[in-house]
């Protein structure tokens, strides 16, 4: 009983786990005040019919901060790769100077900045909720393994634990979307 009880608590874990990396991965796409190759990694590009990440068809640098530079392998992709960019509606603007594509990040407005951290707090909720669904999920495991007769004190003991997994887990939410709202509201 002990070790389904284990086993329920920690797939709980693994499913709060997976919220917590999904989260992160979004946000990374939430542009707050600095240039990162990530920006573009959602933009397709049509490569001989074949529609591809740019990272498959160019290198993406940030030779500073404010700055993006995507270098195709082949020039003949300089065209497509800045009409993907453009068409991409991530409020870049691509400039071909004939040998690679520079793009500039223009600095956030405030109204844009309270708009992405809005963004964030969506995210951040769409986590919780998964986390919350996997502390559900034990919590009814633990219950049918009561029913197969686990005494009452460790099922609510178990169900502590599971409380405390997710306790841990929404903090966790809370601290990275703070950290992020920082720095999106940094000027």
């Amino acid at each position: 009983m002990e070790q389904e009880i284990k086993k329920t608590l920690a797939a709980a874990e693994e499913v709060m786990n997976k919220a917590i990396e999904r989260m992160e991965k979004e946000l990374v796409r939430v542009r707050a005040n600095k240039a990162t190759p990530s920006m573009i990694d959602s933009v397709k590009v049509d490569y001989y019919g074949s529609m591809v990440p740019i990272s498959q068809v160019a290198n993406v640098n940030t030779p500073d901060a404010r700055t993006l530079s995507v270098q195709p392998w082949e020039k003949g992709m300089l065209t497509p790769i800045a009409k993907a960019i453009t068409d991409a509606n991530l409020g870049l603007n691509p400039q071909n100077n004939g040998d690679v594509i520079i793009i500039s990040i223009p600095p956030l407005t405030e109204e844009r900045r309270k708009a992405l951290v809005k963004q964030c707090k969506t995210i951040a909720e769409d986590a919780k909720v998964s986390i919350r669904q996997g502390r559900k999920e034990a919590n009814e495991s633990i219950k049918i393994i009561q029913k197969n007769g686990l005494p009452e004190d460790l099922a609510k003991k178990a169900e502590t634990t599971s409380q405390d997994i997710t306790n841990k887990f929404i903090a966790t939410v809370d601290r990275v979307i703070a950290e992020k709202e920082k720095e999106i509201m940094t000027v």
